[in-house]
């Protein structure tokens, strides 16, 4: 049993004050029973996020950064031909002007009915047809796209990229220039598209553009690991947290404790082995029930140093 908890914590100020405020009895309990592993340490700057990093090494994928092959994954599970190639998700977003810089509001974009999804993906395709990528659905504002561009093409996570600078986090690389000129051409597209005026008109967020991620290629006899094997991903703190909304973060934190963190503590009284592995913005740890040494036995007992400490260097 593993459980992956993305924003856990983050470099925000207002949350590094909000872990003072932590009430998390349940997580407490259960990280002194564990061995601590080496923690995975990064920055809040690197192109996929510290638990994507924590999932694809779960689940045996390559963890270059920007090039987690989460399409191609996806494709695979879709049975799709060709999905040994090499992918990436193409999703709807809207993209907002600033004073000084432009910034993802809304990825993916909230609302998209299957029938508007499929009326863009109809006007768009022959635009991406034309530079060798083809398009399939996959859901509502999300695409699945093949084509050799994106082998080696590095691209944020959503998660990175949104309410924040975009000049920060575009693709630079030589092959990115044929997608930056396609994101012109559907900006224009989707400006003059009725869908855009509907849903305007409707008080919804329109689309505008569109974002590249999960890109690369599977391994070579790539095989995805049993269902028992497989991580549980919670992500009952992400919401709150790309909001900046520490308040909520925080009754968030207590309900998961409570829920979720509770039933582990019980696992692991019960003879189970247990994972969990806590990822802020710049970095992850994982906690285990194996053996310990004598050091950490003495730690065990004594109790774990204050949670807020533990969450606030990841």
């Amino acid at each position: 049993m593993h459980l992956i908890l993305p924003f856990a914590s983050s470099v925000s100020e207002r949350c590094q004050a909000a872990l003072a405020g932590l009430k998390l009895p349940y997580l407490q309990k259960l990280l002194a029973r564990c061995t601590p592993l080496p923690p995975e340490t990064g920055d809040e700057h690197t192109l996929t996020p510290p638990h994507e990093r924590a999932v694809a090494r779960a689940l045996g994928l390559p963890v270059t950064d920007g090039l987690v092959p989460w399409a191609a994954l996806r494709a695979r599970e879709r049975n799709l031909p060709q999905s040994d190639g090499a992918w990436a998700f193409v999703t709807l977003c809207h993209w907002q002007v600033n004073t000084n810089h432009m910034v993802v509001s809304h990825l993916p974009l909230p609302d998209l009915s299957v029938a508007e999804s499929d009326a863009l993906l109809a006007v768009m395709r022959p635009y991406f047809e034309e530079d060798g990528i083809a398009l399939h659905p996959d859901q509502p504002g999300r695409w699945l796209a093949q084509g050799d561009g994106f082998a080696n093409l590095a691209c944020a996570s959503p998660e990175r990229v949104l309410c924040r600078n975009l000049d920060d986090w575009m693709p630079t690389q030589t092959a990115a220039a044929a997608l930056r000129r396609l994101q012109n051409e559907m900006q224009m597209l989707l400006y003059t598209h009725p869908l855009h005026d509907a849903r305007t008109g409707r008080g919804q967020v329109s689309a505008n553009s569109f974002w590249i991620s999960g890109t690369g290629s599977l391994p070579v006899r790539y095989t995805v690991p049993e269902a028992s094997a497989q991580p549980t991903v919670m992500h009952t703190l992400r919401d709150a947290a790309l909001a900046e909304n520490w308040p909520a973060w925080t009754q968030a934190w207590h309900a998961t404790d409570a829920q979720h963190i509770q039933p582990l503590l019980q696992a692991v009284n019960a003879g189970t082995a247990v994972h969990i592995t806590l990822c802020g913005e710049r970095s992850s740890q994982t906690w285990h029930t194996g053996p310990m040494s004598v050091h950490q036995k003495i730690k065990s007992f004594f109790g774990l140093q204050s949670l807020p400490k533990v969450l606030e260097v990841l």
